[in-house]
């Protein structure tokens, strides 16, 4: 199964048992699952089947979820406020002679906010039961075409990981080259400066001379730290082509990433390690900020 994303939307309408519906569903990147949705007053409650069904069909990210549903045809009725009405019909009587002032008339009376409401009959219990049966069935299509949009931006979001892997194993390759040579040159100056010490009356015994090289190999050895990127990449690599969501396990991963190439840098004294230490570091870092987004 490719990676997904976290990010995605889908929208889906129907029309059933009476009522006909529209879902609009999104989604962004959030460390575990979060689901919130906006509903129609009189489906008040229905939220946490709603939040059950996704949760069974994503594993992180905040979806919101927005639903609009209306009776299927019109057995809507107005209703007039007569008391409201007719206070405005005895102002308006009050006015009606006053130079400059045009007569009221009862389409504009009519049409002030309150004067008329728009009312249906109160849905029952079976009407609900039924509408809520079909709604997570559509639901569960909708989330599906979510899950699909997320599988296609994990897909394009694979491969610029894989990419960004591959430059970080071959940068790790230039670091343990570099450092071979590195070693042997810190050796090579540190006798010569050893050499311009030969006229002293004391000179510098062997075994303390071996011993500071020793000191020297170890301070600046980065083998092991190169030893763990390269494991590290082996385990990114398989973990990008697992079948399970690993965006929390590669986030992790990245920590550890970060850790080996801080130390190469802060064991660094020549300019060619450290500039492939800053180079690794940005591309971890790139690589981090794509993991934010996966599942």
């Amino acid at each position: 199964m490719p990676l997904n994303s976290m990010t995605g939307f889908a929208r889906g309408a129907g029309a059933d048992v009476g009522f006909r519906w529209n879902w609009e569903v999104k989604s962004v990147n959030n460390k575990g699952l979060e689901v919130r949705a906006k509903l129609p007053s009189f489906l008040d409650g229905f939220d946490l089947a709603i939040k059950k069904a996704v949760s069974g069909m994503l594993a992180r990210g905040s979806v919101y979820i927005s639903l609009n549903v209306e009776r299927d045809g019109d057995d809507a009725s107005f209703v007039v406020n007569e008391e409201r009405l007719q206070a405005l019909i005895d102002v308006a009587s009050r006015f009606a002679d006053v130079p400059g002032v045009e007569k009221a008339s009862i389409d504009g009376l009519l049409s002030i906010k309150g004067v008329v409401d728009l009312t249906s009959r109160d849905m029952t219990e079976e009407e609900r039961t039924a509408l809520e049966g079909v709604l997570l069935t559509d639901l569960k299509a909708v989330v599906a075409d979510l899950k699909a949009a997320r599988a296609d931006e994990g897909a394009r979001m694979g491969t610029i990981l894989e990419t960004q892997l591959a430059d970080i194993a071959r940068l790790a390759t230039e670091a343990r080259a570099v450092s071979g040579d590195r070693l042997e040159a810190m050796h090579t100056r540190f006798r010569q400066q050893l050499a311009k010490l030969e006229s002293i009356d004391k000179p510098v015994p062997e075994d303390r001379i071996a011993q500071e090289l020793a000191t020297m190999a170890v301070k600046a050895d980065v083998q092991e730290e190169l030893d763990r990127l390269d494991s590290h990449v082996v385990e990114a690599s398989a973990l990008l082509a697992s079948d399970k969501p690993v965006g929390r396990k590669l986030d992790f991963l990245c920590q550890e990433f970060n850790r080996e190439a801080n130390t190469l840098c802060s064991k660094s004294s020549d300019t060619a390690l450290t500039q492939i230490g800053l180079e690794l570091k940005a591309l971890i870092d790139q690589f981090r900020e794509q993991i934010q987004n996966i599942e």
